[in-house]
């Protein structure tokens, strides 16, 4: 009886793993390397799991014309001013354009605010001229306006990246 228990819980956890693994595989897949001339650089086409607390890192991005990206916002083909409060997500995060003009909170310096998304992070692509020659974002940004870092209270000389 009791090796029949043991044998049944083995089964169970080995048919919870193999249903589950491939989401979890998903998910932490680690990122490819590229090479472009002799700077090698990672792209990433998934991010972190999404949750109440998950943790990100947070850049600064100028989302008005003539700004970082040099395009208009991918969500609504449209510059933004600094003091609003908007967002470039990583490639994973955006999941093609599916978390667009909605809005997420961001939490930091012991205050809160909220931003819409507008744009994308591009995980996967980089240095060319629609990205200003910059190497792909990681897979775990949250690209923000100047409006943010001033809500969240971090003072100016610590803004961005």
């Amino acid at each position: 009886m009791k090796n029949q228990i043991c044998s049944t819980c083995f089964a169970l956890f080995l048919f919870l793993l193999l249903i589950k693994w491939p989401s979890v595989e998903a998910q932490t897949q680690k990122g490819a390397k590229m090479l472009l001339g002799d700077n090698p650089y990672t792209i990433y086409k998934c991010s972190p799991l999404v949750s109440s607390n998950t943790k990100a890192k947070l850049t600064i991005n100028i989302f008005e014309k003539g700004g970082d990206g040099g395009a208009p916002s991918q969500c609504d083909n449209q510059f933004h001013p600094d003091n609003t409060p908007v967002v470039a997500l990583s490639t994973g995060w955006f999941n093609n354009k599916y978390r667009c003009l909605n809005y997420i909170t961001i939490h930091g310096n012991g205050r809160s605010v909220k931003a819409k998304v507008v744009d994308e992070c591009d995980s996967t692509l980089g240095r060319n001229g629609d990205h200003d020659y910059q190497p792909p974002c990681r897979n775990n940004i949250v690209d923000a306006s100047k409006a943010i870092w001033k809500a969240l209270g971090v003072a100016q000389n610590d803004w961005g990246e």
